[in-house]
């Protein structure tokens, strides 16, 4: 009894071991350095271009994670770095290494880097058309779509004319539309604006009337109370407290109109990103159209990046009741 308490109170040597997020956060930058002696030291299975660029951007990433791993800013981003990485490295080896994969449908990150380098130019005028095409649509219909949904919510006479034309044309894809549009509209590009549009603006105004219904009475009570009007009660109390809801079907109505912006390049309007992805189909040149697919995909997330930004902003008093 006496040495078990002995024991007991013999505090116990801990054994200290290296965290495993720091392995992952070291780990992540020297990745890109393998990678990059692949490209360099392992010959290619063909003459693919930049390879010399693609090693020399391993380099640069990897001394670059390198610094923010120093520095303290890596953090969470390290996994998702180390992963890149090793998948970077896998698709080096796989394709320009064994060439295990048929081409010319899958290329390598060779192929992908020399079309930034060699075609930038178009690329960038195709994602500055399809943001412009993009934005106004988008804006437009969101906009249009607020106000119905308000409309919806607030007013009974209001509900009971627009409601069943919402309800009949709203669901439809729009890309059913897209060769009415096409006939009744005669600019394609006003045609792709329109349909952007009513992408965006169904879910909108449906979740702006669901917002502005769901709006609790009671301080709709208070405010009469005080003396307040129908358009302070409009504009301070049922937009406000619908805002939750209108953010939604702005995010909805993104990507609705992303989907459509791309069918409406691809058959209609002859510039942007989708016109770009169908031209580098009909010519054969994969490559292309996969840097088209990276630029909007980054393109759709960084709008919605920025729309997280304004909706943070504009509901910075519902802050902590936010969980999405």
């Amino acid at each position: 009894m006496t040495s078990f308490a002995a024991s007991a109170a013999t505090p116990r040597t801990k054994v200290h071991s290296f965290p495993r997020d720091k392995i992952v956060l070291w780990l992540a930058p020297l990745v890109w350095f393998v990678a990059a002696t692949i490209t360099w030291f392992w010959p290619n299975r063909d003459d693919f271009p930049s390879t010399t660029a693609l090693a020399v951007s391993f380099v640069i990433i990897g001394a670059g994670g390198l610094v923010l791993a120093a520095s303290g800013c890596l953090g969470k981003r390290a996994p998702w770095l180390l992963a890149l990485g090793i998948g970077f490295a896998t698709w080096e080896i796989v394709q320009a290494k064994l060439l295990l994969l048929p081409r010319p449908f899958f290329g390598t990150p060779q192929d992908l880097l020399d079309v930034f380098l060699t075609d930038w130019k178009r690329l960038g005028d195709s994602l500055l058309h399809s943001l412009l095409l993009l934005i106004v649509g988008y804006s437009a219909g969101s906009f249009l779509g607020f106000v119905v949904g308000v409309g919806l919510g607030w007013s009974t006479r209001f509900r009971y004319w627009v409601h069943p034309p919402l309800r009949l044309i709203g669901p439809l894809p729009p890309v059913a539309l897209l060769p009415l549009a096409f006939v009744i509209i005669p600019s394609s590009w006003l045609a792709g604006e329109a349909l952007m549009a009513l992408a965006s603006g169904f879910p909108v105004a449906v979740l702006t009337w669901s917002g502005v219904s769901s709006v609790d009475s009671a301080y709709y009570d208070v405010a009469r109370t005080m003396g307040a009007r129908s358009r302070f009660l409009v504009l301070r109390v049922a937009i406000p407290g619908a805002l939750p809801s209108v953010f939604i079907g702005m995010f909805m109505g993104l990507g609705a109109s992303f989907a459509m912006l791309v069918v409406a390049e691809m058959l209609g309007v002859k510039s942007g990103l989708g016109f770009y992805m169908q031209w580098a189909q009909g010519w054969a040149a994969y490559p292309n159209m996969y840097a088209a697919l990276l630029v909007m995909a980054l393109m759709c997330t960084g709008l919605m990046s920025v729309l997280f930004r304004v909706r943070d902003r504009v509901l910075v008093w519902q802050k902590d009741g936010l969980k999405w």
